[in-house]
């Protein structure tokens, strides 16, 4: 199994951004993970900051970007997307997909604590953001 993530990059405050996390070697059971989004800054822990349920009916979000960032999926891709808005210099970080199975879609993704219980992560993709 593989999560690629994609879309990082160097953009100015207030800018948009959309990254990307494409699923390989799970084939339909992918409709059984919750994917989350998450975050780590230059000496900070990994941080969760969103999550979206197989089915898409349930989203999850960090206070931090609450209103500013929105994640969804495309199970026919096996691809789930951080649209990422109104950005500023403390959204620098690498970013990171991951996926937890959970199809009884249960798992309380906002309350989450490192160490973070996922099945599986990708490599990460950076984003910063200049002011």
């Amino acid at each position: 199994v593989q999560l690629q993530a994609s879309g990082g990059g160097l953009v100015q405050a207030g800018a948009s951004l959309r990254l990307a996390c494409v699923v390989s070697g799970l084939g339909r059971t992918f409709n059984n993970y919750g994917m989350g989004w998450f975050r780590q800054a230059p000496g900070k822990e990994r941080e969760f900051i969103a999550a979206i349920d197989w089915s898409s009916t349930a989203r999850f979000y960090a206070d931090s970007v609450q209103g500013r960032f929105s994640v969804s999926r495309d199970n026919a891709k096996n691809t789930v997307t951080l649209e990422m808005n109104s950005v500023n210099r403390d959204d620098t970080a690498v970013y990171f997909c991951a996926a937890k199975m959970d199809f009884a879609a249960t798992y309380r993704w906002d309350r989450a604590q490192p160490p973070y219980d996922m099945d599986y992560w990708g490599k990460g993709t950076q984003v910063t953001v200049s002011s």
